[in-house]
């Protein structure tokens, strides 16, 4: 049968998934990978965010998340990531599986050391590596990386020698290429990438709000930063967890519906980091197969410099506008997952965000606000919140996280009368 996508293209389906865009099987396109001598598909396959079971991140739906990410190899796509605690430890399983029946000799894998998070001695480092190994199904990693750097995560990795370690495992073929990811501002990624000569490539956040540096990422200096030291860059939140793809606020929407060429949310999104030549490969967290198909088709189109001036002055309105009505930040990694207390930290965040991008008046707000109640148990509201502090030691964004509890516990725990005493447009 025929479905069309977003982009309005046909798309047969048979039994065994998704086909084919049948005006023409999209395939994506390639940039030099720093600088090796290898072309990086445009679009890298996220293993983060893929399809579950009833909710549940840990339980991947596996038949579908394969055949998602074997669809997206079959239609050029050769860069998969992934990482040690990503859906609870279960997405390096789901991509060793997928990677079976020749998929590996089509694809390169790039996992990563979780140093901030979960290593403490040297040992522990073999340990996790040898652990990732198994759960891929892989004799060595085609690109590895140390996991969300910051100020502290480099110092601890200077403590631990972990440099060493990686060039250790280099040397035994266990680790083909080496990198690192960055949560941190400008100065910090400089620095790591200064301190040590042999970095072949980077990942770093970047989309069109975050686009200077800041306590999440190096922004678009960083980016031009690690290319004149011909690192290759991979960008990951490109739709900045899919807020930028999700439906705006009706002020945005306006300013997008004035644009001349008209494309859909996900394609300007990803079309600006993609007009960066500076940018590799950009990551793209998908967990449908209508994501896979659009993302490939809009990779298609893709090019450096592809958007105009016009275009830019546009993104450039909307980026005002996002910031002015208060994203938080959140991009429902779940790294601050379990909290000690069984807050639901990113469930209760998206309410905040829609709260505080919401321009429909009171009622909406309200709506916003009961509609919490009934969605968020008692016992994993905010008010459960102990002002521990875990939380944020693992927020790769940096987020006040507990400050952000206590304002959603004053807004929604105690529904204030019809006329808001405080102002919550930030």
């Amino acid at each position: 049968m025929l479905w069309k996508n977003s982009l309005n293209e046909s798309v047969e389906v048979v039994r065994s998934g998704i086909v084919c865009v049948v005006k023409e099987c999209r395939k994506v396109r390639y940039r030099r990978f720093g600088r090796l001598n290898w072309e990086v598909s445009v679009l890298g396959f996220g293993a983060m965010r893929l399809p579950t079971i009833n909710g549940d991140p840990s339980k991947i739906n596996e038949p579908e998340a394969i055949k998602m990410i074997r669809y997206a190899i079959d239609h050029g796509v050769n860069y998969v990531d992934t990482a040690y605690m990503y859906h609870g430890g279960n997405s390096e399983v789901l991509v060793g599986k997928a990677l079976k029946d020749g998929y590996k000799e089509k694809a390169k894998v790039a996992t990563k050391m979780p140093i901030g998070m979960f290593v403490k001695t040297r040992e522990d480092l073999d340990r996790i590596f040898n652990q990732q190994l198994k759960r891929l199904q892989l004799d060595y990693v085609d690109f590895y990386l140390l996991h969300g750097l910051n100020k502290d995560a480099w110092l601890k990795t200077l403590d631990l020698n972990v440099l060493d370690w990686a060039e250790k495992q280099m040397a035994e073929g266990r680790i083909k290429h080496f990198g690192f990811s960055l949560h941190d501002e400008f100065e910090v990624f400089k620095e790591i990438i200064d301190s040590y000569d042999k970095w072949d490539f980077c990942q770093i956040q970047l989309n069109y709000v975050d686009t200077e540096s800041s306590p999440r990422t190096p922004g678009i200096k960083g980016l031009k930063y690690a290319h004149s030291r011909e690192l290759a860059v991979v960008i990951m939140e490109p739709l900045r967890g899919g807020m930028l793809a999700t439906k705006p606020p009706k002020e945005v929407q306006e300013i997008w519906d004035s644009a001349e060429t008209k494309r859909s949310l996900a394609e300007w999104g990803l079309l600006w980091v993609w007009n960066h030549p500076e940018v590799s490969v950009v990551l793209s967290g998908m967990s449908t197969m209508e994501q896979v198909v659009e993302n490939i088709s809009i990779a298609d189109r893709s090019s450096p410099n592809i958007l105009t001036p016009k275009d830019l002055e546009l993104i450039s309105k909307v980026r005002e506008r996002y910031l002015q009505y208060g994203f938080i930040g959140c991009t429902k990694c779940r790294y601050c997952m379990p909290c000690p207390q069984g807050v639901k930290i990113p469930e209760i965040l998206g309410f905040y965000d829609e709260f505080l991008r919401s321009l429909g008046g009171e009622a909406k707000r309200r709506e916003i606000m009961e509609k919490y109640q009934a969605t968020v148990s008692s016992e994993n509201r905010a008010s459960a919140c102990v002002k521990c502090g875990v939380c944020e030691e693992k927020c790769p964004q940096s987020l006040p996280i507990r400050k952000f509890l206590s304002e959603v516990q004053f807004f929604f725990e105690n529904i204030p009368p019809p006329s808001l005493s405080r102002d919550v447009s930030r």
